[in-house]
């Protein structure tokens, strides 16, 4: 009885010091600040979706083979004959009881289920371009900042420029036409091949990743030129800091001074700017899923603007108010992970 005792009087203690810990009542905070920002913003895409002309079941009147009876039907079953704030609490009130986003008018099928398949695709394109850029733009922001004024900083500068000057679909276009110009070495579109079935664990693995290489560079490149200055910019602020001076003064290696005192400082708004990269991606993997035909939900949003599918395109907005949400969130711990001198509370 007393080892029961003792073992409840630990379990409260460590969930007492779990609750009042910093980043538990920081991420519960967020969390809070979350759902009212979700609401807010899904009512205000709701009724901007609803003020264009039309919707989907008004295409369908086009059809001499759909009966008026059937036209009636199906906007009952849809909810389409409410009012436009009965259609939004109706759709909330399933989504917060039964976790249910609705029917897709053009598939038939359940919403969540229809995401679920393409969120992942989305997904692996956006953390493999997150992935790239930073490899890529971190070392080479490093190298300019080291090298300033000489030739390899212009060298990289004009590079900088180059793709930022480059919208994303032109960089797709020609993607797609080096893609033609050297086939078969590039898949043109898809996620795989027509064998992917027939192939290993490992090789079903390289298909995924050769019909990936393509659609990664497009949605790459201007992120990485523009990581790439910054990264410059932030670093050579660090390195005019007094405390900088004077770690060369001691004698440290310049190695040590520039990897381990000025790159620790000035990569905190790098790690800032993660949460609005993430959301940036999976906007961007729009035009990238659809110039090289990836399954993503890019391609399903555009899909459901152009046929007014309604409850798609809503559980596709919020699905990308929510990766905004938890990118900053993501963000923020890591920077606290990085400099515990932060204080959570502060980054509000």
């Amino acid at each position: 009885m007393t080892n029961t005792r003792i073992s409840f009087a630990t379990s409260w203690e460590w969930l007492t010091r779990w609750v009042r810990n910093e980043t538990f009542i920081y991420v519960l905070k967020r969390v809070l600040q979350a759902l009212l920002t979700l609401l807010l913003a899904s009512a205000l895409s709701f009724f901007i979706i609803q003020l264009a002309p039309g919707d989907y079941i008004e295409t369908l009147r086009q059809n001499p083979k759909i009966s008026p009876e059937r036209i009636t039907e199906l906007r009952q079953q849809f909810g389409l004959d409410r009012s436009w704030p009965e259609q939004y609490v109706f759709w909330l009130w399933r989504i917060v009881t039964q976790g249910d986003f609705g029917t897709s008018f053009v598939y038939q099928r359940s919403v969540s289920s229809l995401l679920w398949e393409r969120l992942n695709a989305t997904l692996l394109l956006a953390i493999a371009s997150l992935v790239v850029t930073w490899a890529i733009a971190i070392p080479l922001g490093i190298i300019a900042a080291v090298k300033q004024n000489h030739w390899i900083d212009r060298v990289l500068q004009v590079i900088s420029y180059t793709g930022q000057g480059f919208p994303s679909f032109i960089t797709a276009l020609l993607l797609l036409i080096l893609a033609q110009n050297t086939s078969p070495l590039f898949p043109v579109g898809g996620m795989t091949s027509i064998n992917h079935d027939e192939l290993s664990l490992l090789g079903k693995f390289l298909d995924i990743g050769w019909h990936m290489i393509l659609p990664t560079i497009a949605l790459s490149v201007t992120s990485f030129a523009g990581l790439q200055r910054i990264t410059r910019g932030e670093l050579l602020d660090v390195l005019r800091q007094d405390y900088i001076q004077t770690a060369r003064a001691k004698g440290l290696p310049e190695n040590r001074v520039i990897y381990v005192h000025a790159l620790r400082n000035a990569i905190n708004p790098l790690i800032t700017l993660l949460g609005f990269e993430l959301a940036g991606l999976l906007s961007g993997a729009f035009i990238a899923e659809f110039f090289f035909n990836w399954p993503g939900l890019g391609r399903l949003t555009l899909q459901a603007v152009l046929a007014q599918d309604l409850y798609v395109l809503m559980a596709s907005l919020v699905m990308g108010a929510v990766m905004l949400i938890v990118g900053n969130l993501v963000a923020d711990l890591l920077l606290k992970a990085v400099d515990p001198r932060i204080r959570l509370e502060n980054l509000n």
